[in-house]
Order: structure tokens, then C-alpha cells, then sequence
């Protein structure tokens, strides 16, 4: 292929990937996702950075968040305020849980980042992305938030820190607290 071929590909490409932006097609219709809305939550087990294991039958009877997140991550840093004043402060003292799972971080590294953030719901350890790779293709990006029905069904699928699908989060849990 020569540099003209070449070039008229790339500019094609451009267009193409501009084309989705502007029709607010971001990501393939499944995010990255290997779960749906629907689906029964995946069997897990995480140890949570006070030494705690939680499993998915010890969240039966709640409202469950799954935060995906990662130090690294400047999205993730975006949505943990909101996340905790938002989310974890509001529900806290009903039938629910908001666990932070951090992507594949050494402890040093989780517990510092989790400092700076100045988030107080739970964080557990993911090595090696295992938790994470039963909900999401390994490969996928973060931020991802999944929310659990209290019989263990997965209710809602969030991807990057959008607001107003944040706040259709928001929304989805306070109806589930309510039902």
C-alpha cells in the first residue's frame, strides 16, 4: 500500500470513528460486558482490604454495587466523590452494599489510592483481574459499576462516569431500597 493509500484509510477510519461520536456511540452495544441486565450475578469470592472475604451469598438480601476501579484510572478518580457522597452515604444504613473492587494494584498502592480518595465503602483486592474478568471481557476498560438485585439478578450496567446514566444508577437503586 502506498503512503496515499494509506493515508486516504486513515482519514476514513477518522471519519468513521467521528461519525460514532457525534451519534453518541461510544463503545459496542455490550461495553465490554460478558454479563447483561438480567443475568443471575456470577458466583465471586474477594477479600476486602480489612482482611474481610465476602462472597456473593453473603450479599443475598441486599442491594449490591460493584465498583470496578483502579489508581490509574483518571475516570475511576472522577466518579469515587460521587460515588461515596452520592451512593454509599445516602444508601449505607439500608439493605445495601458498595464494594470498590481494585483491577489487579498491589495493597501499598490500593491503600494509598484509597487514602487520596477519601472514599470509606468497602475495597477489595482483585489480582490478576479475576473478579473483574467474570463480569467484563479482561481486556475491557474501567470504570464499570454493576448493581445486584437483593435475589442476586443484575439490575443495572454502568460504563465510564456518564451523568446521566449515573444518576439513572442512583434512580435504579433507590427503587430497589424502596420496593
Amino acid at each position: 500500500m502506498d503512503e496515499r493509500e494509506r493515508i486516504f484509510r486513515m482519514r476514513k477510519l477518522i471519519l468513521i470513528f467521528s461519525i460514532f461520536s457525534l451519534l453518541g456511540a461510544e463503545e459496542p452495544i455490550d461495553r465490554g460486558y460478558i454479563v447483561k441486565v438480567g443475568d443471575e450475578c456470577p458466583d465471586f469470592k474477594m477479600q476486602l482490604l480489612d482482611g474481610k472475604t465476602i462472597t456473593k451469598a453473603d450479599l443475598k438480601g441486599k442491594v449490591t454495587v460493584l465498583q470496578f476501579t483502579a489508581s490509574w484510572c483518571s475516570v475511576c478518580r472522577k466518579e469515587m466523590p460521587h460515588l461515596e457522597k452520592d451512593v454509599w452515604l445516602k444508601f449505607k444504613d439500608k439493605e445495601f452494599v458498595l464494594i470498590g473492587i481494585d483491577r489487579d494494584e498491589p495493597l501499598d498502592v490500593v491503600k494509598k489510592f484509597i487514602e487520596e480518595m477519601k472514599v470509606t465503602y468497602p475495597i477489595a483486592l482483585d489480582p490478576g483481574a479475576d473478579i473483574f474478568a467474570l463480569f467484563a471481557h479482561r481486556e475491557a476498560g474501567i470504570t464499570r459499576n454493576i448493581v445486584i438485585d437483593k435475589n442476586g439478578k443484575i439490575v443495572f450496567l454502568t460504563r465510564l462516569f456518564e451523568e446521566k446514566e449515573f444518576k439513572s444508577m442512583i434512580s435504579k437503586i433507590d427503587e430497589l431500597l424502596n420496593d
